[in-house]
């Protein structure tokens, strides 16, 4: 919201309405134009931060797959280590059942 610049009463009656009006208008131009470029310059920055943090997620997001994925491989090898010993133990009581049973 433009702040509109404005002048006392004294300072109309001393330099006159038309240098006085010329001076509040050039005021609020320069105020307009400061405004504008700091509104441009926060846009750029914004930008710029924008940019860095879809770098910096993407980062992330590759470390947390390359993470899940180790992770996957070694409860694999865990599961697969685990159904191996399961099998070879129960082979080997089936075998022990039936030995005792057939002597």
């Amino acid at each position: 919201m433009p702040v509109t610049a404005k002048l006392s009463r004294k300072f109309y009656e001393r330099f006159g309405d038309e240098l006085t009006n010329e001076l509040v208008e050039w005021f609020n131009s320069v105020d307009a134009t400061y405004r504008g470029d700091l509104r441009e310059l926060n846009e750029l920055n914004f930008a710029r931060f924008d940019a860095k943090l879809e770098r910096r997620i993407a980062e992330l997001r590759a470390d947390v797959k390359a993470e899940l994925a180790a992770l996957e491989t070694r409860l694999t090898r865990r599961l697969l280590g685990f159904w191996i010993a399961q099998a070879a133990t129960t082979a080997g009581l089936v075998f022990g059942v039936v030995k005792l049973l057939h002597p």
